[in-house]
């Protein structure tokens, strides 16, 4: 966890702010890229102030673009300052959907969470139980146990649970769709644009257990679970349990999805253009290193990755 003497003052944070709302809604010209770079050099705390500022990324990502474009423009229109405009961005992360994500770019106690990672980083964990939990990139649990239940809270990100199915306590997974249940389950959940990606290995797990609707979840089985509570199995391009070995492993992916889910991976922002997009990418690689990622696409696609910075990368056609 990075040293809090050492992090960035509010005002690289503010910054980063801003161009992750220029990058995100805009399409950035080159002059724009230029800008950005020498924005990133003009300071030693910038770099790693939009290292943290780009994780929210992703949760923008998950909220209906035009109502965050025409709130963005609703504050323009009243002319109010640009740091009004990033106190209103900042007051959207912390108090709606943002959630985990801007605790700690802005600022906020990392500690709100039992336990979390950063972009590209996993986690291995053992409840007091017995029980075996990984958290995926950019992921953040609470748990609680008590002498009734066992509890995972999946605040952000993708976790696996395999309980300890010697210990009687039911365990209970709430996420923000919903909760799950299970005694002995093996099971991966991942928020994702739709909702949650349910994924059971192991066991048996009863998706809104207290609800009428509730659903059994048997082992092979891989559902993607609504925001509204409805479900449906799903056939995946990519094998969904892949990051709790330390790999992507993906057969006939399009390259735009590709690069999206290797984006999850890297802090910054990672750009397919849309002549490539459409390029099918098949195998196993190794998550240790998305740079080398990055260049083994070269080798077996006609495309071509430039790097504007560190965390700029756009991957264009040869």
């Amino acid at each position: 966890m990075p040293n809090a003497e050492n992090a960035p003052a509010q005002t690289q944070v503010d910054q980063a702010i801003d161009w992750l709302v220029k990058l995100r809604f805009d399409t950035p010209s080159p002059r724009t890229e230029r800008q950005f770079q020498q924005w990133l050099a003009s300071h030693p705390q910038n770099p790693q102030a939009w290292q943290r500022v780009s994780s929210l990324s992703d949760e923008l990502a998950g909220l209906p673009k035009a109502l965050s474009r025409r709130t963005l423009d609703a504050s323009q229109r009243q002319h109010s300052s640009r740091r009004d405009h990033l106190k209103l961005l900042a007051l959207l992360a912390v108090g709606g959907s943002l959630g985990w994500a801007a605790r700690a770019p802005l600022g906020l106690p990392q500690l709100l969470a039992d336990s979390s990672t950063a972009a590209g980083e996993r986690r291995q964990l053992q409840g007091s139980d017995g029980s075996r939990i990984q958290l995926n990139t950019a992921s953040a649990i609470d748990l609680h146990y008590s002498s009734q239940q066992r509890l995972l809270e999946l605040i952000r990100g993708e976790v696996s649970l395999d309980a300890n199915a010697n210990d009687s306590r039911p365990f209970r997974i709430d996420t923000r769709v919903g909760t799950l249940g299970t005694l002995d389950g093996q099971l991966l959940l991942r928020e994702n644009d739709n909702g949650l990606l349910v994924a059971v290995r192991r066991g048996e797990v009863t998706l809104f257990p207290a609800s009428p609707s509730a659903r059994l979840v048997q082992a092979g089985e891989t559902l993607q679970v609504q925001a509204n509570g409805s479900s449906q199995a799903v056939s995946l391009r990519s094998d969904p349990w892949g990051w709790t070995d330390g790999v992507l492993s993906v057969q006939q992916m399009p390259l735009g999805e590709f690069a999206a889910e290797l984006a999850r991976y890297r802090p910054g922002l990672l750009r397919c253009a849309d002549e490539v997009a459409n390029l099918k990418v098949s195998g196993t690689y190794q998550l240790a290193d998305t740079g080398q990622i990055l260049q083994l696409l070269t080798r077996s696609l006609p495309v071509r990755v430039e790097y504007r910075t560190r965390y700029w990368v756009s991957i264009d056609a040869a």
